[in-house]
């Protein structure tokens, strides 16, 4: 009997269908399932990471992507337009929270669009102007903060400790991040031309793209590059994995701490130099 040349072809699609078909265990046996979908062409690899960026939300907590109270950008209700406009200008967030002296004594949320009144000389309230602030639980998990986020239309939340502390806060866009990626808009540092950048407090801003060369010429280090290109796999290899947002670590008398990462990538670093050139513990 003469074989049929297509069989070959339609067994193989036969036990790819069945092998897609089957219903996952588990998370890691969907994962499994998603990456053999994936060599085989039938995804592409935005779609892969999007989807393991959905799974992974559910799994993270709003603790694993705040941005630490120490980092954050505020401003004092007592203090006059001209001491803080020029950090406003700086940071160019949408948004900054609004205290009273004390970090923890959170007053609420201004919206950089309302200092524009201050530019045509109009008289600003600050008080009045405020939008309420959210208050949030470290442990809140970011699929349940995502609904809400979408539900009340608010795009940041102050995070809290278990002792009622402000430890941080988060943005819709930080959440968006860990499934889409990156999302870069036209202020971000790692559109700007320049690789490298000295801020007034004499730290440096530097893209993790940037050549290891170009970095010890401006840094006035020594670092090799027969291991790695660029800054950002000198870091990747000091610390041994793909670190968060806010990790840092020291070595050679420097401190970098990492300001922007998303699940796949560093971004964007800061480097300072310090005294003491001993390796510290990696903070979570």
């Amino acid at each position: 009997m003469e074989s049929d040349p297509s069989r070959p072809h339609r067994n193989w699609l036969e036990r790819l269908s069945a092998f897609l078909s089957r219903q996952p265990e588990d998370r890691e046996a969907l994962i499994e399932i998603l990456h053999a979908a994936y060599d085989r062409n039938l995804m592409d690899a935005d779609g892969l990471a999007m989807i393991e960026g959905v799974l992974q939300v559910g799994e993270m907590q709003v603790r694993d992507i705040m941005i630490p109270r120490s980092q954050m950008d505020v401003i004092d209700i007592n203090e006059a337009s001209e001491q803080f406009l020029p950090r406003v200008i700086e940071a160019a967030h949408s948004r900054f929270p609004v205290i009273d002296g004390e970090k923890d004594n959170m007053l609420g949320i201004l919206l950089a669009k309302d200092l524009l009144r201050l530019q045509i000389g109009e008289e600003l309230d600050m008080r009045d102007t405020l939008r309420p602030a959210i208050f949030i639980p470290e442990a809140k998990r970011l699929n349940v903060l995502l609904k809400e986020f979408r539900a009340s239309r608010n795009h940041m939340a102050l995070v809290v400790d278990e002792y009622g502390g402000v430890s941080g806060l988060v943005t819709i866009e930080d959440v968006l991040e860990q499934i889409v990626g990156d999302i870069e808009d036209e202020y971000d540092f790692d559109e700007t031309e320049d690789n490298i950048i000295r801020d007034k407090a004499g730290r440096y801003r530097v893209k993790a793209a940037t050549e290891i060369d170009d970095f010890n010429s401006v840094m006035g280090t020594n670092f090799s590059d027969e291991d790695y290109d660029t800054v950002g796999g000198l870091v990747l290899n000091k610390f041994g994995r793909l670190p968060k947002r806010g990790e840092y670590i020291e070595f050679d008398g420097l401190k970098i701490q990492v300001l922007r990462a998303d699940s796949r990538r560093v971004h964007t670093l800061v480097v300072e130099r310090v005294l003491r050139a001993t390796q510290m513990p990696l903070e979570s």
